[in-house]
């Protein structure tokens, strides 16, 4: 049987202790967060009392930040690891870009100009807004109006080390220079960066498998190889069903709770890190894995429905939940009330739909959630 306990212990979903979000972030590594309230979620779940506001602050605080890593998309990353993650991943996520880079004719020679054009615009401690940024390349000729041409030019800033996040600017993200927003930080050699990367990704998501680590991170496999082979001796081997298994070494095993629930995000780390997700899907639930990359309801380590962000919270499953599971999830409903900073009294109005043949939505099944 998959070890699901572990899981939840590793990916402190069973046992939050951190108390700042930058805890949270420098546990992973790497934090998925392109779906940034979902992510703000995502970190206080690992926190033993964290609040939107408190998670908000900190990101505007600049002591976690938004930035392209690992694939091509948001993570939240610590200052102290984003250059040397970027050194590491930038050459991947470049490559996955490629195609695109190609499409809108940006080269090396429009990469150098509009790198120059967005430190002149930031530079001295200024944070700008996306709009902002695009009338300066326009400016500058460099053509910036199409919406995939401009984050592109964006990202290609991003991976060289330019720019990252800066506090937002009421609801609207600004970019700021990497050099102004981050200190410098000693730098890493590429083994000591694969050492660092691999340990940590086993450490928090472990049990996974090799593939898990080569889809997380974006390396070759090679390279997830080589990371593994440098830190083999402080993770733990398990097999299960003829499929090879990796995680930090643990002196005592993990304890299962009993109608534990939580409210996972979309994207969280506990599901969207893993190219095989099967073995956290409740088989009743009628969920696919693709299904578990949106909001999901999870009791006891396993995914048994999705619910909806808001304050009218459906849970949909084509599963019945028990009288303790629907009080564990009403508890995990609270937690996100008061995450949000809602009364108690009345804050949240949670229902339990059952769709019997969830595979096969129809029309009116979708009218009823």
């Amino acid at each position: 049987m998959f070890p699901v306990a572990l899981r939840l212990r590793n990916q402190k979903l069973s046992s939050p202790t951190f108390k700042q979000p930058a805890e949270v972030v420098r546990w992973f590594g790497a934090v998925q967060a392109q779906d940034f309230h979902g992510a703000k979620w995502a970190l206080a779940l690992r926190m033993r009392d964290a609040t939107h506001a408190a998670v908000e602050a900190a990101f505007n605080r600049g002591e976690i930040l938004r930035t392209h890593l690992l694939r091509p998309t948001w993570h939240f990353v610590t200052p102290e690891d984003i250059r040397w993650l970027l050194q590491l991943t930038a050459p991947r996520v470049n490559v996955r870009c490629g195609p695109n880079y190609r499409k809108y004719e940006l080269d090396a020679g429009v990469f150098k100009r509009s790198h120059r054009v967005l430190v002149n615009a930031l530079e001295g401690g200024k944070h700008l807004t996306r709009s902002v940024l695009k009338a300066a390349l326009n400016r500058a000729g460099i053509a910036a109006d199409d919406t995939v041409r401009l984050a592109h030019i964006l990202i290609r800033a991003e991976l060289d080390g330019v720019v990252c996040s800066g506090p937002r600017d009421g609801k609207q993200f600004t970019y700021a220079l990497l050099k102004e927003r981050v200190p410098a930080a000693s730098t890493l050699t590429r083994d000591e960066a694969l050492s660092e990367l691999t340990q940590r990704y086993f450490a928090s998501h472990g049990p996974a498998t090799l593939s898990d680590y080569v889809w997380w991170s974006g390396l070759t496999t090679n390279d997830a190889r080589r990371g593994i082979a440098l830190v083999g001796r402080d993770l733990d081997k398990v097999s299960i069903k003829e499929t090879v298994y990796w995680t930090a070494a643990s002196p005592a095993p993990a304890k299962k709770t009993v109608h534990a629930a939580h409210l996972l995000p979309a994207y969280d780390e506990y599901n969207v890190a893993y190219k095989d997700r099967q073995p956290v899907i409740d088989a009743a639930s009628g969920l696919t894995t693709s299904d578990v990359l949106g909001p999901v309801v999870m009791v006891n380590g396993s995914v048994v429905g999705t619910w909806k962000s808001s304050t009218e919270i459906a849970v949909n499953s084509g599963r019945t939940f028990s009288k303790e599971e629907k009080l564990a999830v009403t508890k995990a409903a609270q937690r996100y009330a008061d995450f949000l900073g809602l009364s108690r009294a009345g804050a949240l109005n949670l229902s339990f739909v059952t769709i019997r043949d969830w595979p096969k939505r129809s029309k009116d099944n979708v009218k009823q959630r």
